[in-house]
């Protein structure tokens, strides 16, 4: 793990990803030499996920955890109380967080979410599977939504969207590729205006 800031000011982050991590590693890079944010670990429930290695590759802690450490044993929250985040930010995480742990980081959890919530949201609407039906849809705009997190898949108050057009020619992958550089360019910004506001 990289070595902490002296500043007892410098707000700590916790990410949460299930795949590849290209939002993380993006978030991490922004903040890398920040001298009041700072990305404290990552923590993954996919064993292989490109994410950890991502975190490795920047010196900072890179933790798997299964099932029964996230729902049963409570381990993966015994975890985030000794590092004692100011915010969980959720980079492409696919399964429910507890009521547990939601109720011990009070409105300290947010998601980013590949549509513009309502709509294409919940369980099973991720990835490609969130593109493709907004194409079936023909609709005319897609986007982002980040939002804080509760017990239901994508219902937590919003935070902040933004748009993009969806021309005629678009796949399913040019509209991720639209989606993503949404992501890239906001995400780290609406986490740094979230933390320095506390402040």
């Amino acid at each position: 793990m990289s070595d902490q800031p002296k500043n007892n000011n410098v707000k700590k982050i916790v990410i949460f990803a299930s795949g590849s991590g290209t939002n993380t590693e993006n978030i991490i890079r922004y903040f890398e030499n920040s001298s009041n944010i700072n990305v404290a670990a990552v923590f993954s429930n996919k064993r292989n996920a490109k994410v950890l290695r991502r975190a490795y590759d920047h010196n900072i802690k890179a933790l798997y955890f299964d099932r029964d450490a996230l729902y049963n044993s409570n381990e993966v929250l015994h975890v985030l109380t000794d590092i004692n985040p100011d915010l969980i930010v959720l980079a492409g995480f696919l399964w429910i967080v507890p009521s547990i742990i939601i109720e011990n980081f009070p409105n300290r959890i947010i998601n980013i979410h590949p549509a513009l919530l309502p709509n294409y949201g919940g369980k099973g609407m991720y990835g490609m599977r969130v593109h493709q039906a907004i194409l079936n849809n023909k609709e005319k705009e897609s986007g982002i939504t980040i939002h804080f997190v509760n017990e239901a898949y994508d219902k937590g108050e919003h935070i902040f969207q933004a748009k993009t057009v969806i021309e005629d020619h678009d796949s399913p992958e040019s509209l991720a590729s639209k989606i993503h550089e949404l992501e890239h360019h906001h995400f780290p910004l609406v986490i740094e205006k979230i933390l320095l506001k506390e402040s």
